[in-house]
């Protein structure tokens, strides 16, 4: 069996009183893409911030790579390194350019020099179709090519997984394809990813797996033909019923 890039192994966390997680079990393998379903406060977007220590758990394991995950100090700060983030607001330095932001975390982070960091900045931002936009600050960009910003970023510091928070619920309409476009892009290149979205066409064409939750539970996992076609809870026929139909 192959070994899975990132392990979650009983994974509770708690915001006070509210179980957002519980004793979740996860294996991740390394090229796979794993879509995150489920209602809004299912616990999504949580799991995603467990992963990369942004949410400290109360009980389990999380192992990226094979090293757990430190709770804190310069361990975590090296592993978190491995780990991309992507989020549904962007998180750009707003006094920063588009540039700076892609090449900061490469210079101070992993000591790549400023004329490396440079060059490798602007063949992503090429990539994610931003090149021209390398000098403006990030308020002077749409929604859409600010989270390709975003993606451009992450990819610079050749992340092991990069993770996807509803990378598209915040932008209009017709800047949604744009951004999935990159996305599955990045898919066909072979990139670990774990994706939160309510785009069920980027799930059922791109995912590898989907795994539905609800009330902080695993609840189902299984292909996108299997899931969609043949979900096995009243949960997730009960979710799709209504999300197919909006």
């Amino acid at each position: 069996m192959t070994e899975a890039l990132v392990a979650l192994r009983g994974v509770t966390k708690r915001f006070g009183e509210l179980v957002v997680l519980s004793d979740v079990d996860l294996d991740v393998t390394r090229g796979e893409v794993v879509v995150l379903l489920g209602p809004s406060g299912a616990g999504k977007s949580t799991l995603l911030r467990t992963i990369n220590g942004l949410e400290r758990i109360e009980k389990g394991t999380i192992t990226i790579d094979g090293i757990p995950l430190p709770e804190d100090g310069p361990g975590l700060a090296a592993l978190r390194a491995d780990v991309g983030m992507v989020f549904q607001g962007y998180n750009l330095l707003a006094h920063r350019s588009v540039l700076d932001n892609v090449t900061l975390g490469p210079t101070r982070v992993r000591g790549v020099a400023a004329a490396a960091a440079e060059q490798e900045a602007m063949e992503l931002l090429r990539r994610v179709g931003v090149a021209d936009k390398a000098t403006r600050m990030p308020a002077e960009l749409s929604g859409g090519q600010q989270q390709r910003v975003a993606i451009a970023r992450s990819l610079a510091m050749h992340p092991k997984v990069i993770l996807f928070d509803e990378p598209t619920s915040a932008l209009d309409p017709e800047m949604v394809n744009e951004v999935l476009d990159v996305m599955v892009a990045l898919a066909r290149d072979g990139r670990t990813m774990i994706v939160v979205t309510h785009e069920m066409r980027f799930a059922r064409s791109v995912a590898d797996r989907v795994v539905f939750m609800d009330a902080g539970h695993i609840i189902e996992t299984g292909t996108p033909a299997e899931f969609f076609a043949r979900p096995q809870s009243d949960r997730a026929r009960d979710f799709l019923g209504r999300i197919l139909h909006e």
